[in-house]
């Protein structure tokens, strides 16, 4: 079960995206910091616009830490592990169709759109490590390397203070 937002919580995620967030439903996990840093949203936003996106990245410091990952080539090396490795390729797979079952729980939509290149690509890590964080460790295998190599994103405390609390 997901927690439902308060309006303090909305308002942090909307400082941590720099705008108001779309179709959030509820915070999906805590950065150790204590402020929300994945959400889970809708499959569909207001205006009933497809929404494929379950779980969202939203702390901008986790958010860099996956970008570095991306950018250093992690996800083309995990590709092509997932091209050898039968079992991180099951297991990645799995994880998958537990990512479309909760996300079609919600709402279905016109496609079953894949999340971070699942089941067969590694695309964004942003979308994985967001799905690893919510669904915690040992359900998306690419989802919790990202989240390891992503470090302490928290270690400098809160990352979206409200004006008034901001040194």
């Amino acid at each position: 079960m997901r927690e439902p937002m308060t309006p303090e919580e909305h308002e942090t995620v909307g400082r941590q995206l720099g705008r108001p967030p779309r179709a959030v439903r509820a915070v999906a996990h805590r950065c150790p910091c204590g402020q929300p840093d994945v959400v889970q949203t809708s499959p569909r936003l207001d205006d009933g616009t497809p929404f494929p996106t379950l779980y969202y990245l939203t702390c901008p410091r986790a958010s860099a830490a996956a970008s570095r990952l991306e950018s250093a080539g992690r996800m083309r090396e995990w590709q092509e592990e997932l091209g050898t490795d039968q079992d991180l390729a099951a297991a990645y797979r799995a994880a998958h169709e537990a990512y479309l079952a909760e996300r079609d729980a919600l709402g279905e939509l016109p496609t079953r759109a894949t999340a971070g290149g699942m089941p067969d690509r590694v695309k964004c890590l942003h979308a994985l490590a967001g799905h690893a964080l919510a669904a915690g460790p040992g359900v998306n295998p690419i989802g919790d390397r990202a989240v390891a190599g992503m470090g302490e994103w928290w270690a400098q405390g809160p990352c979206a203070l409200p004006e008034e609390d901001r040194p």
